[in-house]
C-alpha cells in the first residue's frame, strides 16, 4: 500500500503548520477526508439537494435515491442481513443512547445486570449508568488485566442468568485493544442476554462482519472512517429493532396522527424522525467506496506494521511510558513522557506541527485504572508513514530536553 500516494488523496494534509510540514497523529478523534468524499458532498448539494422521502420532483427523487442508496451501501460494508437494520444517526454516542434508552428499559428489571468494562469511551458508559439508575439495573465490569485486555474466562465470571446487556468497544480508544467480542456475544447469548458493541474505533481500520461476529447491536460514527461529521450508524437485528419503540417524534417517522394517538413507519424510518443527514450518508457511502478500493485487510496490514516500528521508536526514549500491550493490531499509541502534563507535550509538538491528542480521551475511569490523570495519544491511519513517526519521536526527545 502506498501511504504517500494515498495521503495526496487529503488535501488538507498538504499544508504547513507552525513553518513545519503536517503530521496528522489524531485519527483516533477525526480522520481527513479525501477528495472523493468531498466532491461526493459538493455534487449532492449543486446537483441533488432536496429534502427525502417528501417530494415527488426529480431533485427528491435524486435525493432520495442517494440517501436509500447510502443506506444499502453501508448494509454491504458491515455485512448486515437485511438494510431494514440499518439506521442513520448522528454518531455512535446517538446510536449507544438509542439502545440504553428504548431497548435496555423494555428488558431490564430491578436486579438484572448489564455489564461492562473500565475501557469504556463515556459514550458507551454513561448510558448504561443512567439506564441502571432508572431501572434498578445492576452494572457490573469485566476486569482489565495488566496491559488492558479483557480475559475470556472473566467475562464467563461476570456474565450470569441475570445479565440482559454486555457493551464494549470493538478497539479502545486509549489502549489500542482489540477486544474478542465474536467470542464473547457466543458466551453472552448462551446466557439469553444482547451483545452491544462499540464500532467507532473498529470500523475505520478492519473489516467488519455483524453476522459473523453476532451481535445483536453495532455502533459508528462516519467521522472516524473518512466520511463528514454528524452521521453515523446503528445496526440492529431486525427482530430487536422491530420490539424498540422510537424515542424522537416527529416527521416522516410515523405512519397515522390521531389527535389523541399516533402509530410509527416501518424500518428503518421509525428511528429517523425529521429531515435526515443526507449529505452525511452520500458523504459516508464515497468514504466506503474509498475505503473499499483500497482494502480494509490493506489498512490493517499498514497500521500493524507501522504500529510496531513505532512501538519499537517511543520505546527507545527515556522516561516516555508506553500504555497497553506491546503488540497490538492498530495504530493507536498512548504515553506519557516523564513529568510533563500531556497537554504541554501537546503545545510543543503543535509547534513542529504534529497533531496528537492530549487529555482523558473521554475515559476517565480507565485513566485511574492507569493511575494517570490524562495522557497523549498518537493515532495512524492509511496516511501516515514511517517518516512520521520518526518526525514524531525527534519531537518527543526535543520536547523532554525543552521541559527537562
Amino acid at each position: 500500500m502506498n501511504a504517500e500516494l494515498i495521503k495526496s488523496q487529503f488535501p488538507i494534509l498538504n499544508q504547513e503548520i507552525n513553518g513545519h510540514p503536517l503530521v496528522y497523529l489524531d485519527s483516533a478523534a477525526s480522520s481527513q477526508k479525501p477528495k472523493k468524499v468531498l466532491e461526493a458532498v459538493q455534487a449532492y448539494y449543486e446537483h441533488d439537494n432536496a429534502n427525502v422521502h417528501r417530494g415527488v420532483h426529480t431533485l427528491g427523487s435524486r435525493a432520495t435515491d442517494a440517501y436509500e442508496g447510502a443506506r444499502e451501501r453501508v448494509a454491504r460494508f458491515i455485512g448486515a442481513a437485511k438494510t431494514e437494520e440499518i439506521i442513520f444517526m448522528r454518531g455512535t454516542t446517538t446510536a449507544l443512547n438509542l439502545v440504553a434508552s428504548s431497548y435496555g428499559p423494555s428488558v431490564l428489571e430491578a436486579g438484572d445486570e448489564i455489564v461492562i468494562t473500565p475501557m469504556e469511551h463515556h459514550s458507551n458508559l454513561i448510558p448504561w449508568q443512567q439506564l441502571a439508575k432508572r431501572t434498578g439495573a445492576v452494572l457490573k465490569y469485566i476486569p482489565l488485566q495488566p496491559d488492558g485486555h479483557v480475559e475470556l474466562e472473566d467475562v464467563e465470571k461476570a456474565v450470569t442468568s441475570k445479565t440482559k446487556i454486555v457493551s464494549m468497544a470493538y478497539v479502545s480508544n486509549v489502549l489500542g485493544v482489540v477486544n474478542p467480542v465474536k467470542e464473547i456475544a457466543a458466551i453472552v447469548h448462551r446466557h439469553g442476554g444482547v451483545m452491544v458493541v462499540d464500532g467507532a474505533q473498529s470500523t475505520p481500520h478492519m473489516k467488519v462482519d455483524v453476522q459473523d461476529l453476532d451481535c445483536d447491536f453495532y455502533a459508528f460514527s462516519g467521522h472516524k472512517m473518512c466520511a463528514p461529521t454528524g452521521i453515523g450508524v446503528l445496526y440492529g437485528k431486525k427482530h430487536l429493532l422491530e420490539s424498540m419503540e422510537p424515542i424522537e417524534f416527529g416527521g416522516e417517522m410515523i405512519d397515522d396522527v390521531g389527535l389523541y394517538d399516533s402509530t410509527w413507519k416501518e424500518l428503518p424510518w421509525k428511528f429517523e424522525g425529521g429531515t435526515p443527514i443526507i449529505a452525511g450518508a452520500v458523504g459516508l457511502a464515497a468514504a466506503i467506496d474509498f475505503l473499499e478500493e483500497i482494502g480494509l485487510d490493506e489498512i490493517h496490514r499498514h497500521e500493524t506494521k507501522l504500529a510496531a516500528y513505532a512501538i519499537g521508536r517511543l520505546s527507545e526514549i527515556d522516561g516516555l511510558t508506553l500504555y497497553g500491550p506491546r503488540e497490538r493490531e492498530v495504530g493507536l499509541l498512548t504515553f506519557n513522557l516523564l513529568d510533563v502534563h500531556p497537554h504541554d507535550v501537546a503545545t510543543v509538538l503543535d509547534t513542529m506541527g504534529i497533531a496528537i491528542r492530549a487529555g482523558h480521551h473521554c475515559c476517565q475511569p480507565l485513566m485511574r485504572w492507569l493511575q494517570a490523570s490524562s495522557t497523549a495519544r498518537a493515532s495512524l491511519y492509511m496516511y501516515n508513514t514511517e517518516k512520521d513517526i520518526d518526525r514524531l519521536a525527534e519531537a518527543l526527545i526535543q520536547a523532554k530536553e525543552y521541559f527537562a
